[in-house]
């Protein structure tokens, strides 16, 4: 892998900076360790059902002291019906990458978000604003002084361009889910995780979804008991529950066919990467406290496999990005609600050669 110069952090608003503390989305110092990792993650669905992204912009530890930090970026796009098309892990991107989490930022402030592979397609040049607050920031010790901490936040809007399969779709309205991630860790070490979200597609395009949850399941192999698990539910823009890991439940059932999972980017058919897993046809999760609960009852209809080379082994990591329907309903305060709409869960593993 080529070292490449991770785009300039800077604040949009140079002249509002604050006194004190980063202003994001991450902390001004410089990454030391292989294995110490920054991420900006995005995933978006088109209100109509037809269209989601994946996009991950990633900065990664040199591979010596002193050495020059990794910067890679991942396009993924999917129409319904046809198979997931994605760039290389050198796709372009316009500095400074957005967030939702770089200060001074206004909620319903629009900035641009530009992706594209080298190749020129897949491609999205979009705007983004923010409808809604983040949840509260989580992390995940294991494995000694491995660490994962993250940060989500929902309803956010996209309003542009999506280029794939040879064609532009123009203007199109997508709402979304956007975090950033940092710590320390090894691929081996972490284990597997499961992550999802849906938004009420239904919404107004001025407004924040009427409701939207994330759920997160992280299980690391050791210690016993690092495993951990969130839902945080969000109604009209506002985080109202966080149920934490004792208050919720996850459950698969069968196994999508293989034929609507494919191997992404192109090159990582190079890698010699063994069999896959296989990808849950039905996940559900589940949490209560009180008399608050909620259930998100996903159906995967079409997943792409993203390999990761892994820097501590030989065996890689797989990411599974899946698309489909899915059920959120629930009750919040005495107020039950019910939403159909299409989500995006996240299952990830492997890099242990004796699993």
């Amino acid at each position: 892998m080529s070292a490449f110069r991770p785009p300039e952090e800077r604040s949009p608003h140079p002249a509002a900076l604050p006194a004190y503390g980063p202003v994001g989305p991450f902390p001004r110092c410089p990454l030391v360790d292989s294995i110490e990792r920054r991420w900006l993650h995005y995933a978006f669905l088109s209100r109509d059902g037809r269209l989601a992204m994946v996009a991950n912009a990633a900065w990664l530890g040199p591979d010596e002291p002193g050495g020059d930090t990794f910067f890679t970026t991942i396009l993924l796009l999917h129409e319904r019906g046809r198979p997931w098309v994605s760039s290389q892990f050198n796709a372009s991107i316009l500095a400074p990458p957005w967030s939702a989490f770089r200060l001074p930022h206004a909620l319903g402030e629009w900035h641009r978000l530009k992706i594209a592979s080298a190749a020129g397609m897949p491609a999205v040049d979009l705007q983004l604003a923010r409808t809604s607050t983040p949840c509260t920031s989580q992390c995940a010790p294991f494995a000694g002084d491995h660490h994962l901490r993250w940060q989500s936040e929902a309803g956010v809007r996209a309003l542009g361009d999506w280029q794939l399969g040879g064609r532009a779709n123009r203007r199109v309205d997508a709402v979304g889910y956007h975090e950033r991630v940092r710590g320390r860790w090894g691929w081996p070490e972490l284990g597997e995780w499961v992550f999802g979200f849906a938004n009420d597609l239904g919404s107004g395009s001025d407004e924040a979804p009427a409701w939207a949850a994330v759920f997160t399941f992280i299980q690391p192999p050791s210690p016993a008991g690092a495993t951990t698990a969130s839902v945080m539910l969000w109604r009209r823009g506002r985080l109202k529950r966080h149920f934490a890991r004792r208050h919720v439940s996850l459950a698969v059932r069968g196994a999508l066919d293989r034929d609507a999972v494919q191997m992404v980017p192109v090159l990582a058919h190079r890698f010699g990467v063994p069999p896959m897993a296989p990808v849950p046809r039905r996940l559900v999760i589940s949490a209560r406290q009180g008399s608050d609960y909620v259930v998100l009852d996903f159906d995967a209809e079409a997943a792409a496999r993203v390999v990761i080379p892994s820097e501590t082994s030989l065996a890689c990591f797989s990411v599974h990005e899946v698309v489909g329907p899915c059920r959120l309903a629930g009750m919040l305060n005495g107020e039950r609600f019910e939403i159909h709409t299409r989500g995006i869960v996240e299952f990830a593993g492997g890099a242990n050669a004796d699993r």
